[in-house]
């Protein structure tokens, strides 16, 4: 019904045009309705100015249109026309994107287990730990915690090679190497989907075996949430393959024990963070598998969902989509459970057109997914998109993952552009921030906010984004009240301090010119 009325409302509005030209009608007032009508069906253009937003909006917009005029001046300095790994140093002196760092974001839906940390925090903390051996086979290198190493590789202690300082360097240099995408020259370096998408898969089989040791793994996590609350993230729906976790003498944990895990960490979070909703699992394995292991897979996920029906979201299958099986493949798996397990897939995450991978968006849809990962395919599907619109699934859209994975090179040319001018249920999130030097979510939204967006998308298309990612959340309706309760009283807060510190900015320049 809602979709029946904006297209009535958009064909009213073409038919009024129409006959206002064949009557005369003065040139720039057409004009200027044409520009009001795509400011109200844009992202938060429905949303009314609350209280003082409208003075922190006129803040913030001058910066924002200081900062594209520059760029328009010397396009060289437009960061979302960089891939993320060249650009995010200047992102980061971008008032922009300090102002947006202080904004309640409300919560992270698409993001990967071992990816959400900080790679700075992975190799200063984790990598300095006791009991880390590192090996070298053919000049790559792999690192495992042992109480004794194994006889499968010359293991050699990590902390004895750092106790040689010319060796230190060397080992230390090859260990950031591998532990994210972070290259002088990236585009050059990552010249095409595949060589991107080797690399970042070859990050996960790297720091896998270290992380999956148990007491990493909950420190991990931990400091996951950690850096999301600090970003001003309140909840979190994290996809994890769930994978084999271990302890020093041999013992081994289960997918379901894995799960349990997480609940505990999670609990132990919020009794430290109480402002901190909470979190939701999506078990998702890579997108290969035999009927066998999807069988084992559909098992565990029913068995989840009967032991942690409040913390165990749905299922999802991930890994590089051009690679992997279509969900056409499984669909005889999957089809039988989607009344009782809900889905969350990843859907449309290439560029090619008809191909398997783009009609994986159909499969999504007709699997009953919730919400669409990344989508990124989906403006060459006009059907899709009306049913998806009028059916209110939420697209989650992922700009520096697009851009650093070889989709796109200039974020303004990135499809989602359309489903911002066009109001699409969207959230935007941060898919695996830790392996190209991202942090948290805020690298994200700026990029959306500067690049994906309008020039004159405002405070209220961030609001918009900060209340969809609570309402297109799995969170139960107790805690999606809890939510916006908590994400509202941070809101206003963030606009009262953001206009204070605005007001005291253009006093003390007032008294420098004086």
């Amino acid at each position: 019904m809602k979709g029946i009325i904006i297209a009535v409302n958009i064909l009213h509005f073409i038919i009024t045009v129409k006959s206002s030209a064949i009557f005369n009608t003065d040139y720039w007032s057409a004009r200027a309705s044409i520009l009001r009508f795509e400011e109200k069906i844009a992202l938060g253009g429905n949303l009314i100015f609350e209280n003082d937003e409208r003075i922190a909006n006129d803040f913030l917009m001058d910066l924002k249109e200081k900062e594209l005029a520059e760029a328009f001046s010397d396009p060289t300095k437009f960061s979302p026309a960089k891939n993320f790994i060249e650009a995010y140093g200047n992102i980061e002196q971008s008032k922009v994107f300090k102002i947006i760092k202080q904004m309640p974001k409300g919560a992270v839906l698409h993001s990967h287990d071992t990816s959400i940390v900080s790679e700075d925090f992975v190799f200063n903390n984790i990598t300095y730990r006791d009991n880390l051996f590192v090996c070298d086979v053919n000049g790559t290198l792999s690192l495992r915690f042992f109480d004794v190493p194994s006889n499968d590789c010359n293991w050699q202690l990590l902390q004895r090679i750092r106790s040689n300082k010319t060796m230190a360097d060397e080992i230390n240099s090859r260990i950031r190497n591998q532990l994210s995408m972070i290259t002088a020259d990236p585009d050059s370096v990552y010249f095409n989907v595949n060589i991107a998408w080797k690399k970042f898969m070859d990050i996960f089989a790297f720091i896998t075996p270290m992380l999956t040791y148990k007491p990493i793994y909950e420190d991990h996590f931990y400091q996951g949430l950690k850096e999301l609350y600090e970003d001003n993230v309140l909840y979190l729906e994290l996809r994890s393959t769930l994978p084999t976790l271990y302890e020093l003498n041999g013992t081994e944990y289960s997918p379901i024990e894995v799960l349990k895990i997480y609940k505990e960490v999670t609990t132990r979070f919020i009794n430290d963070y109480p402002d901190f909703v909470g979190v939701k699992i999506i078990y998702a394995p890579i997108r290969v598998m035999t009927p066998e292991e999807m069988d084992a897979f559909v098992k565990s996920a029913v068995e989840m969902k009967a032991t942690f029906p409040n913390f165990f979201a749905g299922i999802d299958l991930v890994g590089q989509e051009d690679k992997g099986q279509p969900l056409t493949k499984y669909v005889d798996k999957l089809y039988p459970i989607i009344n009782n397990i809900q889905t969350f897939f990843h859907a449309g995450e290439t560029n090619w057109y008809g191909m398997k991978t783009d009609e994986n968006l159909i499969d999504a849809l007709l699997l009953n997914t919730k919400r669409i990962g990344h989508g990124y395919a989906l403006t060459k599907h006009p059907f899709l998109l009306d049913i998806i619109k009028r059916q209110d699934i939420a697209i989650e859209v992922c700009p520096i993952s697009n851009q650093v994975l070889g989709l796109v090179k200039d974020l303004r040319n990135h499809p989602a552009s359309l489903l911002f001018a066009d109001g699409f249920p969207v959230v935007v999130s941060n898919d695996d921030p830790g392996l190209w030097g991202a942090k948290a979510l805020s690298y994200d939204f700026y990029e959306a906010f500067m690049g994906l967006m309008s020039r004159n998308a405002d405070i209220r298309a961030l609001k918009q984004l900060a209340i969809n990612s609570i309402k297109y959340s799995s969170m139960s309706n107790d805690q999606k009240l809890k939510a916006n309760v908590i994400w509202t009283r941070k809101w206003f807060s963030f606009i009262n301090q953001f206009i204070c510190d605005s007001t005291r900015d253009l006093v003390n320049v007032s008294e420098i010119v004086q």
